[in-house]
């Protein structure tokens, strides 16, 4: 039986001497083993997780399949920027603003139909004109072969040949075919060109509208800053269609100067053709302007070819390294670096539709930002400055110099023997430091009547 105590619960075994073996755990399965539970907010975090992949990927999805599309109206709102300020005169004069921006969108239309006619059908009238003379130019390039390599080569041959090369055939089959495609881009580039048209028209006709409407969701300051963003973007785009419009007619002009020189037929539509192609289709707009001018040259003189493409190549780095850095700068009010930079970034993001909004964009976000950005005044400094100041004749000691000579005073001007007398006799139990060969040490410097002078008890 075992032992009580005197309440009679059962006593404490008492531990055998000795060490205490060590407790086996517990057999699978066994009564009374904590079980490991499931945390009660990871099934919600991982709902959580798996909705917000889900929704990234669909918004992914949506945004690529979208991308044309918010690039056209990317582009439409920059035209509006542009043809704003006509749009705000004219409704400012009495004009309803829809009337007034139907007019605008009217002359843009009639200037292109008319410039795309003309150049059509010059365009159409020279290439009738080279089909025409081509035995005529093949037959000055064979005697002139045949006189210079002593060949016997015929035009008749040389025709025969073209007609029953494999590289013709081939070439033919592959334009039959490119047929249908060919017909597909231009469809669509006509559907792209309504759709930026009419979110252009809209952009600018109810541009109030849109203004308010974005406002109304914004406290009065960012109401502030958005309407004062929207008026700088209004501004930095109509420099730059200006800019852009100056640079177009010194090319012009250049062109139309080279091409009558040479006596190139529809010299004044060819300048015309290469100002605004170069300077607003951007990436291969130099390209297309300066093919038209060689083939018109062509017909002339197939040396003149030539000359106009050197006159091109020659023009177009004049006006990437020193024209249009310089007009950029004056007209949209950033920096010649800057703007290079930006339609290298533009054209790497966008293509040709980033190099043509780039530098208005930035030109934009940097005079928005501009207001944000705190300035302090500028030291006084050559290495600021730019060129090397006149080394003004100091006054007095600086502290510097007096820590390094502390027996060293500065020279009393005239009229001043009394304030002189009395820092020496103040510096006269000083202990100062020896010249050499006698020689009064003088601070680097200091001359003429502003020298510094070694002295035991008074001005010298």
């Amino acid at each position: 039986m075992a032992p009580t105590d005197e309440t009679g619960q059962l006593a404490p075994h008492t531990a055998p001497s000795g060490p205490t073996p060590p407790e086996r755990p517990p057999a699978d399965g066994a009564v009374g083993a904590p079980a490991a539970r499931m945390p009660r907010w990871l099934p919600r975090a991982l709902v959580l997780a798996l909705s917000l992949y889900a929704v990234f990927q669909l918004g992914s999805w949506a945004f690529h399949q979208l991308t044309g599309l918010l690039i056209n109206i990317l582009i439409a709102f920059f035209l509006a920027l542009a043809v704003e300020p006509a749009v705000s005169w004219m409704a400012s004069r009495g004009l309803r603003r829809g009337l007034a921006t139907a007019l605008v969108f009217l002359a843009v239309m009639i200037a292109t139909a008319g410039f795309v006619t003309l150049l059509g059908s010059m365009l159409a009238g020279q290439i009738i004109k080279i089909v025409e003379d081509f035995p005529d130019y093949l037959d000055s390039v064979i005697n002139w072969i045949n006189g210079h390599f002593h060949t016997e080569l015929r035009r008749v041959d040389v025709q025969e040949g073209l007609l029953r090369s494999d590289w013709l055939r081939t070439y033919v089959q592959n334009s039959a075919t490119g047929v249908l495609d060919v017909s597909t881009q231009v469809l669509g580039g006509l559907f792209q060109l309504l759709t930026i048209a009419l979110f252009s028209f809209y952009f600018a006709a109810d541009g109030p509208r849109l203004r308010r409407t974005i406002c109304s969701v914004l406290p009065p300051a960012r109401q502030t800053e958005v309407l004062r963003a929207w008026e700088i973007a209004v501004n930095k785009t109509g420099g730059y269609i200006y800019s852009r419009g100056l640079m177009a007619l010194i090319s012009g002009i250049a062109h139309y100067v080279l091409l009558e020189a040479l006596g190139v037929p529809y010299a004044p539509v060819l300048a015309v053709w290469v100002g605004l192609v170069s300077q607003f289709i951007p990436t291969i707009g130099t390209y297309l302007a300066g093919a038209l001018p060689m083939l018109i040259a062509f017909t002339v003189d197939p040396w003149y070819a030539l000359w106009v493409l050197i006159f091109v190549v020659v023009y177009q780095q004049f006006e990437n390294y020193m024209l249009q850095p310089k007009l950029t700068s004056r007209t949209v009010d950033i920096h010649p670096a800057v703007a290079f930079g930006s339609v290298i970034v533009g054209t790497a993001l966008l293509g040709a539709v980033g190099a043509l909004i780039a530098i208005p964009a930035v030109a934009t976000l940097q005079a928005f930002l501009g207001a944000y950005v705190k300035r302090y005044a500028v030291t006084d400094d050559p290495r600021v400055q730019g060129h090397q100041r006149a080394r003004a004749r100091p006054a007095a000691l600086s502290l510097t110099t007096r820590a390094w000579w502390p027996g060293v005073r500065r020279r009393p001007a005239d009229g001043a023997a009394g304030a002189g007398a009395a820092d020496s006799g103040a510096e006269a139990g000083r202990t100062e430091p020896s010249g050499p060969a006698g020689e009064e040490p003088t601070v680097p410097g200091e001359t003429g009547g502003g020298s510094v002078s070694r002295s035991g008890g008074g001005a010298s």
